[in-house]
């Protein structure tokens, strides 16, 4: 039997659960814009302790003379930390240090020193505060570790905290409402395979002629259409026919007044 390529927009912890996104066949070059889009997750803090991965997982450590935050003080830290942020991964974590995973140095043994990275925040709310346990939603952009956050909310608050359960609710459209369980049959997940158009569904849409699109799908660039006169250059664009279904993503040129392909979908293949 032909074999179908598999490509995933991002894992999830050993503790997680929540929203996988795949793709399959075609739909893998298109994970990248999966990636890129806003998460959400719910999240149950324990406050008092700490741990070697900033999970439950890990190795816990109590910290001594921990106080209980009122609720008030607790809103006041978890507000500080929407917004863009200088995070660092947790040691037990994918990022790299000197070509190396930094989760297989700690288990290693080694000490682990990430750089701090660049990452937003777009909202927290408190679901419920009951020490030791703190509820959050986090709503986020790419590269978040919810580990590190509640790493650093315990250190602002002086009490430790560590990632007690987590849930990825969310990845763009993608909700943990519509999603499958990893036991569900061929049939099941044939039946619930969603289009490919839909992970590029936060691009600017362009609906061009066949003309047009037969250009694109042969590698060419065509001048920018007067719809896209007013958009950004290195604008990354969907471009699809009138029934919606996509023939490429094409960037808006910086330098000509052009538009032209960056990955093409033949329709023959569709």
């Amino acid at each position: 039997p032909k074999r179908t390529r598999i490509g995933h927009a991002g894992t999830l912890d050993p503790l997680a659960t929540g929203v996988l996104v795949l793709g399959l066949g075609e739909a893998t070059r298109l994970i990248e814009y999966v990636q890129r889009m806003d998460k959400v997750y719910r999240t149950r803090l324990l406050l008092g302790a700490r741990s070697d991965s900033d999970d439950a997982d890990g190795v816990i450590t109590p910290v001594a003379g921990a106080v209980a935050a009122d609720a008030a003080t607790v809103a006041k830290c978890v507000a500080a930390f929407v917004g863009v942020l200088a995070q660092v991964p947790p040691a037990y974590s994918a990022a790299k240090v000197a070509g190396q995973r930094a989760y297989d140095r700690a288990r290693r043994g080694e000490a682990v020193v990430l750089s701090p990275r660049r990452v937003q925040v777009h909202a927290i709310h408190i679901l419920d505060y009951s020490y030791p346990y703190l509820d959050l939603e986090v709503r986020c952009g790419k590269g978040v570790y919810i580990r590190s956050l509640a790493r650093d909310i315990g250190a602002r608050l002086g009490c430790g905290a560590l990632v007690h359960t987590l849930r990825r609710t969310r990845i763009g459209p993608f909700t943990s409402e519509e999603a499958l369980t990893l036991d569900a049959d061929a049939q099941t997940v044939h039946t619930h395979l969603l289009p490919m158009e839909k992970a590029v569904g936060e691009l600017p849409q362009l609906v061009l002629p066949e003309s047009g699109r037969k250009c694109l799908e042969q590698g060419q660039a065509i001048t920018l259409p007067e719809a896209l006169k007013g958009v950004e250059n290195n604008t990354e664009v969907a471009v699809v026919d009138a029934a919606g279904r996509l023939a490429a993503v094409a960037l808006v040129d910086p330098v000509r007044p052009q538009l032209r392909p960056i990955k093409v979908f033949q329709s023959k293949k569709r």
